[in-house]
């Protein structure tokens, strides 16, 4: 709701600044007015924009800690690799 209430401020506040904006006869009298009019309606929204109040989610599902891994420890081990009996430090975990 709050999203659609400023993005309807924003394009009035948009298009109020390109109508005063408008070039007519003599070209130089009404550009000062309207940058100043953009620049000001630019002020408002920005302040309506930052002094809202966020909007937060609802509640999140969190899930409970894994339990710990469980302890492990170095064991030399030997295996034959085809040509003899070779001993290789292993991990091992229960």
């Amino acid at each position: 709701m709050k999203k659609t209430i400023v993005a309807a401020l924003t394009v009035a506040t948009i298009a109020g600044s390109l109508v005063t904006a408008t070039p007519s006869a003599k070209a130089g009298d009404n550009i000062g007015a309207g940058i100043a009019a953009g620049l000001i309606g630019g002020a408002i929204v920005g302040g309506a924009i930052a002094s809202s109040r966020p909007a937060y989610g609802g509640p999140v599902y969190v899930a409970e800690p894994a339990p710990p891994p469980p302890p492990c420890y170095w064991q030399r081990q030997r295996y034959w690799d085809g040509y003899g009996w070779v001993i290789r430090p292993v991990r091992v975990c229960y």
